[in-house]
C-alpha cells in the first residue's frame, strides 16, 4: 500500500485507548507507583501504554491538578535509562516528538541521518508542515535551514526536496506518457551512462506522486531489466542511497516499511534507538492529529512476518549505530 494511501485510509481511525476513560484514577495510580522509595515500573507501563496520546495528555493534567507536579518531569526523575526515554517519549504530542527527534539528530557532533531520512520520507505534506511548525516553536529556528546547515551535497538536496512535501496526490491520476518519460530519464541518468545524474533521481523521486512513481517503477523495470531499488544500490551509496531507497519503500508500501523497521529494531536490540522511539511515540496514538497514522495493528503480524522472512542484505538505518 502506497504511503499516501495508507494515511488516507486511516482517516478517522485511531488507537482508542480505554473506552471508559477517567484520567483521575490513572493519575492516582501513577502517583502511588512513584511515591516513596523505588518505582513500580509495571504500573507505569500498564497505565501509559494502554492509553491513547490524547488520554495521556488528560492524565498529565489530572496529575498536575491533584498532586501539583508535572507528570513528565516526575517520570524523568523517577525512571532512568532506556525505559525512561521510552516512557517520556509517550508523553509528547506526536508532532512535537518528531520535531524533538529531528533536533536531537542534528545537535552536537555528528548527525543521525537515518532518523531525518525516515521522518521526512514517510510523512505527508500536512504532517511535515505541522512538524516544521512545532520545530520552529520549540527551537526558534527553521527546520529547513538547520538541515541545510547540518548536511551537504546530494543528501542535503534530497532532504530539502522531501521537506517540501511535493509528492502528495490523492487524485490517483497517472499520465502514462509522463511516467514512461520519467522511467527513460532515470535509466538515462544511471544505468545507461558512466556515472550518475543524482539530481535527476532526486527530482523524480521527490516531486512525483506515489501513484505516478508506482507506474514509473514498472516502466523502469521493463527498460532496465532490473528494479529501481537495484539501480539505486548500484548507482549511489551511503546516506543518499539510504534516502532514495526509503522513498521507494514508503512509496511501494508504507506499512511494510514500518514493519521492516520494527523487525530490525528488535533483531538488533535497537528498540530504544531514537528512530524506534519516534516510531513508538508517533504510532502509539494517532488521535489528536489532523491526519492520523496507521496503528501498529494495521501492519502486524502479516507484514511483520514478511519483513522477517525477507531479511535484506543491507538492514535499514536502525542497524547503523543509532542506539
Amino acid at each position: 500500500m502506497a504511503w499516501w494511501k495508507a494515511w488516507i485510509e486511516q482517516e478517522g481511525v485511531a488507537v482508542k485507548g480505554s473506552p471508559h476513560f477517567n484520567p483521575d484514577p490513572d493519575a492516582e495510580t501513577l502517583y502511588k507507583a512513584m511515591k516513596g522509595i523505588g518505582t513500580n515500573e509495571q504500573a507505569v507501563t500498564d497505565v501509559l501504554t494502554r492509553r491513547s496520546n490524547a488520554q495521556r495528555q488528560q492524565i498529565a493534567k489530572s496529575f498536575k491538578a491533584q498532586f501539583g507536579k508535572d507528570l513528565t518531569e516526575t517520570l524523568k526523575s523517577e525512571l532512568s535509562g532506556k525505559f525512561e526515554r521510552l516512557i517520556v517519549a509517550l508523553m509528547y504530542l506526536p508532532y512535537r516528538y518528531e520535531a524533538k527527534e529531528l533536533h536531537d539528530a542534528m545537535k552536537g557532533l555528528g548527525t543521525k541521518e537515518g532518523v531525518i531520512i525516515e521522518i521526512l520520507a514517510s510523512r505527508t505534506k500536512n504532517q511535515l508542515r505541522e512538524i516544521m511548525k512545532a520545530y520552529e516553536e520549540d527551537y526558534g529556528s527553521s527546520l529547513e535551514e538547520d538541515i541545510q546547515a547540518d548536511t551537504s551535497g546530494y543528501l542535503e538536496r534530497i532532504l530539502v526536496c522531501l521537506l517540501q512535501g511535493s509528492r502528495d496526490d490523492v487524485s490517483g491520476f497517472v499520465d502514462p506518457g509522463l511516467a514512461l518519460q520519467d522511467a527513460q530519464d532515470l535509466y538515462a541518468a544511471g544505468e545507461k551512462i558512466r556515472g550518475t545524474d543524482e539530481m535527476k533521481f532526486i527530482t523524480i523521486l521527490c516531486t512525483r506522486s506515489a501513484t505516478h512513481l508506482m507506474r514509473v517503477f514498472e516502466e523502469y523495470e521493463k527498460i532496465a531489466n532490473k528494479s529501481i531499488e537495484d539501480s539505486i544500490k548500484s548507482e549511489t551509496q551511503g546516506s543518499l542511497e539510504e534516502a532514495m531507497l526509503t522513498v521507494v519503500k514508503c512509496t511501494r508500501n508504507l506499512h511494510s516499511y514500518f514493519a521492516e523497521r520494527l523487525y530490525y529494531a528488535m533483531k538488533t536490540f535497537s528498540l530504544l534507538s531514537p528512530s524506534f522511539q519516534c516510531f513508538t511515540a508517533s504510532f502509539s496514538n494517532p488521535g489528536g492529529r489532523d491526519q492520523p497514522r496507521p496503528p501498529p495493528s494495521s501492519i502486524l503480524p502479516g507484514q511483520f512476518q514478511e519483513a522477517a522472512h525477507r531479511q535484506p542484505q543491507h538492514p535499514p538505518s536502525l542497524t547503523k549505530g543509532l542506539v
